[in-house]
């Protein structure tokens, strides 16, 4: 039905020249190399030249636009953590993180956002309330998210920052959801009074990419691309074609392949007479385990 992907191994510093300077701005490695087998020379060729630069400036965009936003919501949101207090300021402040990334007089950078969550914490750490309309549906609600992640507890003490964490299922049985945690202090009169603080799933940055990268290319009729997140081991996606996710790299694959190729590699692979170009790259400004596979099948 499918070969076993076959990986072509690439100099970081050779065909990549032009892509050094922004993964060297960046902090992310980029994929680099030459052509491979002949019928996916031109899609791992396209992965390395132009999807894989134009996905690292997309994540580093959104980020740059959350953080932004993120100062925005968090100041409009502070005198909330003096004025009111008790049952007041939870239900002030659900009522005001909520329309924060609502249009139409939400943070625009925040309206059009992957987050699946954004919450008010309060100077010890813990959650006062999250974007939920009703109490009862808010699980996070008296969550010591400090405790839980250091750039909540940053954020605290003056500091905006980000990192990639994993929050513990909310039902039994149930895997944690790895997320980007990203947060900012909340000052009234020069002084830190609480955080602002969203998620950012890496199944829906994966979703994301996914998405900007197909519009990206939607006039050529019968390129199929993809684009799948990592962390470590752990493969995020949600909506690939469940014949594709079985045969992308695997852990073993990319360890291997990071061996060789510091920087990134390609790979080809064949499924039900198709074939495809795949390409491994790190996300390093997330993490130094987080990284994204690209997959593209040029027309038949």
């Amino acid at each position: 039905m499918f070969s076993e992907p076959r990986i072509v191994q690439y100099d970081t510093i050779g065909g990549a020249g032009r892509c050094l300077a922004m993964a060297l701005l960046a902090g992310v490695a980029l994929l680099a190399g030459a052509c491979g087998d002949s019928r996916t020379a031109n899609a791992q060729r396209k992965i390395r030249e132009e999807h894989g630069p134009a996905l690292v400036k997309t994540v580093l965009e959104d980020l740059a636009r959350h953080r932004k936003g993120l100062r925005k919501a968090a100041g409009r949101l502070a005198p909330g953590f003096v004025k009111v207090s008790g049952a007041q300021q939870e239900k002030d402040m659900r009522w005001a993180v909520r329309k924060i990334h609502e249009p139409p007089k939400g943070i625009p950078e925040l309206v059009v956002s992957p987050m699946s969550f954004m919450a008010a914490v309060n100077g010890d750490g813990v959650v006062v309330a999250r974007d939920t309309k009703r109490a009862e549906d808010d699980h996070m609600m008296g969550m010591k998210l400090a405790d839980r992640f250091p750039s909540v507890r940053r954020a605290l003490e003056g500091e905006a920052g980000y990192e990639v964490g994993s929050f513990e299922s909310l039902f039994k049985g149930g895997k944690p959801s790895v997320s980007i945690v990203m947060a900012a202090p909340c000052r009234y009169e020069g002084r830190v009074v609480g955080a602002l603080v969203l998620g950012i799933p890496l199944w829906r940055l994966q979703q994301r990419l996914s998405r900007q990268l197909q519009l990206d290319h939607a006039s050529v009729d019968g390129l199929i691309l993809w684009v799948y997140v990592y962390k470590g081991p752990e493969l995020f996606h949600h909506g690939t074609p469940p014949n594709l996710d079985t045969v992308v790299p695997d852990a073993q694959t990319r360890e291997a392949g990071y061996k060789r190729s510091h920087g990134g590699f390609t790979g080809e692979l064949q499924q039900f007479g198709r074939w495809y170009g795949w390409g491994v790259s790190p996300l390093r400004v997330l993490g130094p385990d987080v990284g994204m596979i690209i997959v593209r099948s040029d027309p038949l």
